[in-house]
C-alpha cells in the first residue's frame, strides 16, 4: 500500500494506472477505522482492479458545537488494517491541501431536499460539508466507483442525488451497516460509550426493530414513532430523531408508501447514534 498525502502525486499515480485500463474504486473515511469501514474496503476489492482509500477529517461538516479537535486520529492503526484489507492507495491530505483558501472562501456543493430535516436538522451546514468534501475527492481521484456505508443512510442518499444531479461518472455503491453482536451498528464515535453506557447503546436499534414489526399491520407511522421514541428514551437514551421515510425521497411516509425507512439517532452520553431500517410493506 502507498500512502500519498498530496493532490498533484495522487493525480500523477491515478493517471499512471488509467492507462493500464485499471478499474479504481474509491472509500473516502475520516479515520478511526473500524470493522465497518473495512467491509467497504472489501467490497471495493470484489469490484475493481484499484481501491483508494482517503483519510480526511473534513472541518465542513463540523458543526459550531461539535468538538473536531477531540475526534479520534488513529493514523498508525488504520494504516494496518488498510494494509491488511488489500488498499492499493491511501490518500492523507491536511485542510490545508484540500481548503487552501479557508472554508469560508469555499466554494461549496449544497444537494436540496434530500439534506433537509433529520441529520440535516440537528446538524446544520453538515450535508453542505460532506457534499463539497466528497465532490471534491471524486475530483481528485476520479474512480470509477465509491463505497459508503448505509448506516449513514441519509449521507448516501445525498451522494447519490448529488452524484446524479452534476451528471458524474461514478457508481455509487451502497454497502451494509456492520452490528456487534447486540445489534449496535458500528461507528467511530461508539468510542465515546463508557461500559455502562453500551449495555443501554443497543436499545436504539431494538426499538427500531419493534417498529419495523409495528407497521406490518398499522399505517399510524407517526404515532408508532413516537410510541418508539418513547420506548428508546425509556431504556436510558435521549431521543434525537425518530421517522418513518419513504426510502428514497426520505419524505415522511403515507399510507400508500411500500418501500420504507426508519431513520433516528439518539444520544447515549455523549455519543450521538444514528440508525436505520428499511422496511418493504407487502
Amino acid at each position: 500500500m502507498q500512502t500519498i498525502d498530496n493532490i498533484p502525486a495522487l493525480r500523477e499515480k491515478i493517471r499512471h494506472l488509467r492507462k493500464q485500463g485499471l478499474r479504481i474504486a474509491f472509500v473516502p473515511t475520516m479515520g478511526n477505522l473500524h470493522q465497518g469501514h473495512i467491509s467497504l474496503v472489501e467490497k471495493a476489492r470484489t469490484l475493481a482492479d484499484i481501491v483508494v482509500v482517503s483519510i480526511f477529517v473534513n472541518p465542513m461538516q463540523f458543526g459550531v458545537n461539535e468538538d473536531i479537535d477531540n475526534y479520534p486520529r488513529t493514523m498508525a492503526a488504520d494504516q494496518e488494517k488498510l494494509q491488511a484489507s488489500g488498499c492499493d492507495l491511501l490518500f492523507t491530505p491536511t485542510p490545508n491541501i484540500i481548503y487552501p483558501k479557508g472554508i469560508d472562501k469555499q466554494s461549496y456543493v449544497e444537494v436540496p431536499n434530500v439534506s433537509s430535516g433529520y441529520c440535516g436538522e440537528s446538524r446544520p451546514g453538515h450535508f453542505r460539508g460532506v457534499a463539497t468534501v466528497v465532490c471534491k475527492l471524486f475530483n481528485i481521484v476520479q474512480p470509477d466507483l465509491a463505497c459508503f456505508g448505509l448506516k449513514d443512510y441519509q449521507q448516501v442518499q445525498v451522494i447519490q442525488t448529488m452524484v446524479e444531479d452534476l451528471s458524474m461518472p461514478i457508481e455509487i455503491v451502497p454497502v451494509e451497516t456492520v452490528r456487534e453482536a447486540s445489534g449496535l451498528a458500528l461507528s467511530s464515535r461508539n468510542s465515546y460509550l463508557s461500559a455502562e453506557q453500551k449495555q443501554i447503546a443497543p436499545a436504539l436499534n431494538k426499538n427500531m426493530r419493534w417498529l419495523a414489526q409495528a407497521i406490518q399491520s398499522s399505517n399510524d407511522f407517526v404515532g408508532l414513532a413516537k410510541q418508539a421514541a418513547q420506548f428508546i428514551d425509556d431504556a436510558g437514551l435521549k431521543t434525537d430523531y425518530l421517522h418513518i421515510c419513504h426510502a428514497r425521497t426520505l419524505q415522511p411516509a403515507s399510507e400508500d408508501d411500500k418501500e420504507l425507512v426508519i431513520l433516528a439517532a439518539a444520544y447515549c452520553g455523549k455519543a450521538r447514534l444514528i440508525d436505520n431500517l428499511r422496511v418493504n410493506l407487502p
